[in-house]
C-alpha cells in the first residue's frame, strides 16, 4: 500500500470514528431530514412526479450543507498543524472528499426511504434512481466540501459558503433533476448518458480543482 494512500485509509477513519463518537450530530441531521419531509407531508401530501423530484434534490441540498459544512469547523487550529506534519495537503483533502461523499450517500438513501414513505413512489425505476441518487448525492458533497476548505480558511464559513455555494450548485441541481426524471417515464430520453458523463466530468473537475488549491490555502 502506498503512503499517500494510508494516510488517506487512516484520515478517514479518524472521521469514522469522531462520528460515531458524536452521534448527536448524525441523528441531529437525520432529526433536520424526518422532520422537513413531514412537514412537506403534511403540507402537500403526495405531489405529482415533477414536484416530488425537485423537492428530493432541494432537500438534498440543504442536507448536504449541512453535513458537509461541519467538516472542517471541527477542525482545530492546532489539530490542522499536527496534519500537517504526518499527512500531505493533498492526502487531507482527498480523506474529507471520501468520508463527505460516504456520508452524503448514507443520508441521500434515507431521505429516499422516508420520501417513498411519506410521500408516495412515483418512480417507474427505482433501482435506476438509487444510483442516481448515489452519484447526485456524491457529486453535491464534493462541490460542498471543496467550498467548505476555502470557507474554514476564510474564517467565515457560513457566509462564504452560501455567496459560493448556490451560484455553482444551481446547474448542477438542474442536471441532477433532468437526469433523475428519467427514473420516473417508461421512455429513455436521448441523451443521458451525455448528461451523466457532463456531470462526472464537472466530479473530476472539483476534485482536481481541490487537489490543487488545497494545499496553498493550507499554508496560510
Amino acid at each position: 500500500m502506498s503512503k499517500p494512500l494510508h494516510h488517506i485509509i487512516a484520515l478517514v477513519k479518524k472521521d469514522l470514528l469522531l462520528e460515531i463518537r458524536q452521534q448527536y450530530t448524525f441523528y441531529g441531521i437525520v432529526l433536520y431530514v424526518a422532520s422537513t419531509i413531514f412537514v412537506l407531508y403534511l403540507a402537500m401530501e403526495q405531489p405529482e412526479e415533477k414536484v416530488w423530484n425537485g423537492l428530493f434534490w432541494m432537500i438534498q441540498l440543504f442536507i448536504c450543507v449541512n453535513a458537509v459544512a461541519k467538516s472542517f469547523l471541527q477542525e482545530s487550529r492546532g489539530r490542522m498543524l499536527y496534519f500537517y506534519t504526518i499527512a500531505g495537503a493533498r492526502d487531507f483533502v482527498l480523506s474529507k472528499l471520501v468520508f463527505n461523499a460516504g456520508l452524503m450517500i448514507l443520508m441521500s438513501l434515507v431521505s429516499l426511504l422516508l420520501f417513498q414513505l411519506l410521500l408516495g413512489n412515483p418512480l417507474q425505476h427505482p433501482l435506476k434512481f438509487v444510483g442516481m441518487v448515489c452519484l447526485g448525492g456524491c457529486s453535491l458533497s464534493l462541490v460542498f466540501t471543496f467550498l467548505a476548505a476555502i470557507a474554514a480558511r476564510a474564517q467565515q464559513n457560513a457566509a462564504m459558503m452560501a455567496i459560493m455555494g448556490f451560484p455553482l450548485i444551481i446547474p448542477q441541481l438542474m442536471l441532477l433533476m433532468r437526469i433523475s426524471s428519467i427514473a420516473f417515464a417508461d421512455v429513455v430520453q436521448s441523451g443521458l448518458w451525455q448528461l451523466i458523463a457532463l456531470l462526472a466530468g464537472l466530479d473530476l473537475l472539483v476534485i482536481v480543482l481541490a487537489v490543487i488549491l488545497f494545499p496553498f490555502l493550507w499554508k496560510d
